[in-house]
């Protein structure tokens, strides 16, 4: 009989989201249930999953939980997000309500902008304490995995604040974080109409600095990678301008993300399945043929219900279409001050579920296995399987369906990081 620190026993669904690639297509809707599953646990990871009366006839521990009637799964793993930040929007909201457009309030010095404002002024403390209380709300929502992007400085100054910021965020939170460089998501007021130059200082500045600070990082120590990103939009950055950010990334040996087809398809999706981009994200305009390329590539879709929600828009990322054609498709909060402020992802499935026309179990997946292969983490985080972190989330429901199916309520009953119940 083998010693562990941990065994979860009785779990009236154990649902694994087992994978060792992104899931596509009819995998999506295959969750791994085990019916009276049992997990068990040691030195923080993994070492056995089965049934519990399997389990429990070659394990023992003094620390054992009976979760009869309740749901173990993954925790989740949030794949974009803009948490570090200052200032708030909520003027924009109301602007919103009444008919405003986004663009329309991002070309008035709003949306992006007033937050680079805002951002600009603050000091690395500030944002700090503001962000460990947004992860706070993510982390007792079950999230124990998110990436934080820069992006609201856009400038060198307030760029590398914001990734001093993360890598705090990093070392103080219990949530894992993921960084990544996003000095293009739009073009600061100081170069308005000066497209090239700013992608300049991007490439000859910025990156070369946020590439060195990577080296010499806790997130290099710990193995986790480090992207840049791009917002490839009208208004922002055209293609041209993406393509020589991305080459220039990876000659630094930086990780390829993209922003693309949120308001105008510009090809984005295209040129960055071609270029190898680990994720191409919100892709809410995004073509027919371009939908059959990335079911042919290894990029991961990652589409953003909460931000058309939250605009009150009835167009949504062609989720159906994506996993019909074989896309590994993941979800996200896209958490940021203007157009997603949300923390939830349970809210983010519920949605997808009703407006995206995905199953539960697609939703569960996108949000977990598939999320992590969008983060390069899928090794480490995502599903529950031997070897890998024991992030575990205890449902206070008997069936895994509920987590989309209920909303407005948290059923997070309780949370384990590496094997440690921290909720």
């Amino acid at each position: 009989m083998q010693q562990v620190e941990l065994l979860i026993v009785h779990a009236a669904q154990l649902v694994t989201c087992a994978s060792s690639v992104p899931k596509r297509g009819t995998a999506m809707r295959d969750v791994g249930l085990i019916v009276d599953g049992a997990v068990a646990v040691q030195d923080g990871r993994i070492v056995a999953v089965d049934t519990t009366d399997a389990l429990i006839a070659n394990y023992e521990s003094d620390h054992t939980i009976d979760v009869s009637g309740k749901v173990v799964c993954p925790s989740f793993v949030d794949p974009h997000t803009h948490l570090v930040y200052a200032g708030k929007r909520l003027d924009e909201f109301e602007q919103r309500i009444q008919g405003t457009a986004y663009l329309d309030i991002l070309k008035a010095g709003g949306g992006i902008l007033s937050t680079v404002h805002a951002t600009r002024a603050a000091s690395v403390d500030e944002l700090v304490e503001s962000a460990l209380k947004r992860l706070d709300i993510m982390l007792k929502h079950g999230t124990t995995t998110v990436e934080i992007k820069t992006g609201y400085g856009l400038d060198t100054e307030t760029e590398m604040r914001m990734l001093q910021a993360i890598e705090r965020l990093h070392q103080e939170h219990r949530i894992d974080i993921v960084p990544t460089f996003l000095a293009a998501h739009a073009i600061p007021p100081e170069y308005r109409g000066q497209l090239l130059d700013y992608v300049e200082l991007i490439v000859t500045e910025m990156l070369p600095m946020a590439a060195e600070w990577y080296q010499n990082s806790t997130f290099k120590r710990d193995g986790i990678p480090f992207f840049i990103d791009i917002f490839c939009e009208e208004g922002a950055f055209d293609i041209e301008a993406t393509r020589k950010i991305f080459d220039a990334g990876r000659q630094y040996g930086l990780e390829l993300k993209a922003h693309v087809d949120e308001f105008v398809n510009l090809g984005g999706a295209r040129l960055s399945s071609e270029m190898g981009a680990t994720s191409i994200d919100h892709l809410d305009h995004t073509s027919d043929e371009e939908i059959v390329l990335l079911g042919q590539s290894d990029s991961v879709a990652v589409v953003i219900p909460a931000v058309n929600f939250n605009l009150g828009s009835c167009h949504f990322a062609p989720a159906r279409q994506m996993i019909d054609a074989n896309v590994a498709l993941a979800l996200t909060t896209d958490a940021n001050p203007g157009s997603a402020p949300c923390y939830s992802m349970p809210m983010v499935m519920a949605i997808a579920c009703r407006y995206q026309k995905l199953l539960p179990a697609e939703t569960l997946n996108a949000s977990t296995i598939n999320a992590a292969h969008a983060l390069r983490l899928a090794g480490q985080v995502g599903s529950i399987e031997i070897g890998k972190r024991a992030d575990l989330l205890i449902m206070d429901t008997g069936d895994y369906r509920d987590i989309a199916y209920q909303f407005g309520i948290n059923l997070v009953q309780a949370i384990f990081k590496d094997g440690k119940q921290i909720v």
